[in-house]
């Protein structure tokens, strides 16, 4: 507040709200893996906000979002890359002998058992499903 940063303060505002309103509901403070879990939460909803203004030509609230997203990310872990997903599918799919696209699922269930928390699940499947794709054809 002190740095006058109008964007973190409501920012930060904004999900000490969403994590009060979670210890209420749930009658008891909430632990750390629940904490990066409500985090991961307002990510997304900040992503989804980014895509949804943008498609309506909202510069002013896409750049918003923006920020926001910027402040969440930096009190979670650092995501992995592209590259590091594409190797953790392909051990995924040679270990589950998936052949194509149809066994996308299976694939999903055990990189995401690998990843979750490190990596954005909608990531996950577009990394999957172009590996699936390239063994298929």
């Amino acid at each position: 507040m002190k740095e006058r940063d109008q964007v973190r303060r409501d920012t930060l505002r904004l999900a000490l709200s969403a994590l009060h309103y979670e210890e209420v509901a749930s009658g008891a403070p909430l632990g750390a893996d629940a904490l990066e879990q409500l985090l991961r939460k307002q990510a997304r909803s900040r992503r989804e906000s980014i895509e949804a203004f943008a498609k309506a030509g909202r510069e002013e609230l896409v750049a918003r979002e923006r920020a926001e997203l910027a402040v969440i990310e930096g009190y979670l872990p650092a995501q992995l890359d592209r590259d590091a997903i594409r190797s953790a599918a392909d051990r995924a799919i040679a270990q589950s002998g998936a052949t194509g696209p149809a066994d996308q699922g299976k694939v999903m269930r055990a990189v995401m058992g690998e990843l979750r928390g490190k990596a954005d699940g909608k990531l996950v499947a577009e990394v999957v499903s172009e590996q699936l794709a390239r063994r298929a054809g």
